[in-house]
């Protein structure tokens, strides 16, 4: 005899209520369904401005609670890019199988907003794009902004700028990387975890140097969250890594810290078969603000990879 279960509070009451799904796996280039924050909840105002969903889990295996009790504001960060990818296949009709480059993704966060409540943050997206461009008919690339609310208050915000090439363009340009596929290369040794805000080896995406400035970047593709499926190049998203763990050895060792703001910008492809570089520069104080500015740049093979700007804030006292 089969047994129904009795009615939740999750349960809605209301029959017009649609379950909640999340979007499309291939819509933001994730291959786990774990990794997609988006729903496929989204609408359209007019060309250039969007309406979507999100859901920020209470507990995540990489973007964990900051100090076990704040939302890791890189939830943000990896929001903002899977709205960019979804707004490409729904909003503009770019076929799924094209390439997409980042050169600038940015984020902020209200850092009183951010503590993990009693179920997982609802989010609201209010996105805005600009400077369409197009080739033939199809977008070649954009820049957007994302306003993002839970029960009506910001609490975070963001732009980013990227372009898009056909599987046929993307071939031509990098055709030595694509001949042959990399062997995943050995891990380097890790940088204590407790020093850039990890618990684990496995998390940890820096090795030292002789200097207390500059790490080299631990590439490790069998992370599941960094390395959610095979590609070419390191992703972009491993690099903004790299930038907060770097910023949080300039904290007390112990200490919990936010970074609140992130402006980065990509320069060129991260490649597998060449060290990248990561170094900090002294921080500098916002005058009568707790809160400090770093700037992180990664180099490879003597040329600037990326670089960022991160503000960085100590936990919000209860």
């Amino acid at each position: 005899m089969l047994h129904t279960p009795a009615p939740t509070d999750i349960a809605a009451t209301d029959a017009r209520v649609r379950p909640t799904t999340t979007a499309p796996r291939e819509y933001v280039h994730r291959a786990a369904l774990a990794e997609v924050f988006l729903t496929a909840d989204w609408s359209r105002t007019d060309e250039a401005h969007f309406t979507m969903k999100a859901q920020w889990p209470r507990g995540h295996s990489f973007f964990g609670p900051v100090g076990g009790t704040h939302y890791d504001p890189m939830l943000a960060a990896e929001t903002i890019r899977q709205v960019g990818a979804l707004l490409a296949h729904v909003g503009f009709d770019v076929p799924l199988g094209h390439q997409f480059l980042m050169w600038e993704l940015n984020y902020r966060v209200q850092p009183s907003r951010l503590p993990v409540g009693g179920a997982p943050a609802e989010l609201r997206l209010d996105v805005t794009c600009s400077d369409i461009r197009r080739r033939a008919g199809r977008l070649t690339g954009l820049r957007y902004e994302v306003l993002l609310s839970e029960n009506g208050r910001e609490i975070a915000g963001g732009d980013a700028r990227y372009t898009c090439t056909s599987p046929e363009v993307y071939r031509r340009l990098r055709a030595d990387r694509l001949a042959e596929p990399l062997a995943a290369p050995a891990p380097t040794a890790p940088v204590a975890p407790r020093r850039v805000g990890r618990r684990d080896d496995f998390d940890v995406v820096l090795s030292p140097t002789e200097r207390d400035d500059r790490w080299r970047l631990r590439v490790d593709t069998r992370h599941p969250i960094l390395f959610d499926h095979p590609g070419d190049h390191i992703p972009g998203m491993v690099l903004l890594e790299a930038a907060r763990q770097a910023v949080h050895t300039l904290a007390p060792e112990g200490r919990a810290v936010l970074p609140v703001a992130m402006d980065a910008t990509f320069h060129r492809y991260a490649e597998f078969d060449s060290p990248c570089w990561i170094e900090t520069e002294p921080a500098v104080g916002y005058p009568g603000s707790a809160e400090r500015l770093v700037r992180v740049t990664g180099r490879q093979d003597g040329e600037i990879l990326f670089t960022s700007i991160t503000t960085v804030a100590d936990l919000p006292t209860a």
